[in-house]
């Protein structure tokens, strides 16, 4: 129960469910935080560096922005103002398709190429320190945990 310490909670929650939930909000906040640290200093933020990501793993073709905000870790609704941010910085590149000229294609510049290059490392050894605790058959868990709390999710539009 030390979630209900670090959030200086004086009442038992109601559920396990419910308990989960709070451990898993309180621990995406952490993880948030700490990745933070490593990207914001080279002037972008998650966002930022999950759209150059993307479109690292796209290619030379780039992707449409709708694809784009379709794969973003976390769905945000002002895409565009995001990769307006990162095109200022010259990490991204936009193109108006000459089949659809609705459709904006962006791709990641040699810059952004290079900002991600010096990014990979430290991240990942971030990742490493934080996840040291916890063995590789409790990672595999944890993720098929997730899958299907997420599939679940998904499912179920109640009502509040």
């Amino acid at each position: 129960m030390r979630v209900v310490r670090e959030i200086k909670q004086r009442k038992p929650f109601a559920s396990k469910a419910e308990e989960a939930v709070v451990t898993l909000l309180r621990t995406t906040d952490v993880l948030r935080r700490r990745l933070g640290q490593v990207v914001e200093p080279r002037g972008i933020t998650l966002q930022q560096y999950n759209v150059l990501r993307i479109l690292r793993g796209a290619g030379n073709e780039g992707l449409p922005t709708l694809e784009i905000a379709a794969r973003m870790l976390e769905q945000t609704p002002g895409i565009t103002r995001l990769i307006d941010r990162l095109e200022a910085k010259g990490l991204v590149a936009r193109e108006r398709s000459s089949d659809d000229r609705r459709c904006v294609y962006c791709r990641i510049t040699a810059a952004g190429l290079q900002l991600l290059s010096a990014l990979d490392a430290p991240l990942r050894a971030t990742i490493h320190r934080t996840f040291h605790a916890v063995n590789k058959q409790e990672l595999a868990r944890l993720v098929d945990s997730l899958d299907r709390l997420r599939d679940e999710a998904r499912k179920k539009k109640e009502e509040p």
